[in-house]
């Protein structure tokens, strides 16, 4: 990992970094990463996508043509067998 040096940062500005670190719980260092991650997401013509898990596992599983219903079955399959006992004595899911 690299480091990056900013130099002639008002006080002002590096006052409402710390404040907005303060209220994040994050150093100094770390907000700064984070409100420049986000500059550069606001000023990019790519914006990050929010997707499902389902919509995730869908388009992995494009390749394998299943219609909705069948993969409504199949993911239906793996929080079946997420809750089951797998096999452990006094296993109970709630």
């Amino acid at each position: 990992m690299g480091d990056l040096l900013i130099r002639n940062i008002s006080d002002a500005l590096k006052r409402d970094i710390a404040a907005a670190a303060d209220r994040t719980g994050r150093s100094l260092s770390d907000e700064a990463k984070e409100l420049l991650r986000k500059g550069l997401v606001a000023e990019s013509d790519i914006k990050p996508v929010e997707e499902s898990a389902y919509d995730v596992l869908r388009a992995a599983m494009a390749d394998y043509l299943m219609t909705d219903e069948e993969h409504a079955e199949f993911m239906a399959g793996i929080e079946e067998s997420r809750k089951s006992d797998l096999g452990r004595p006094g296993f109970e899911f709630e």
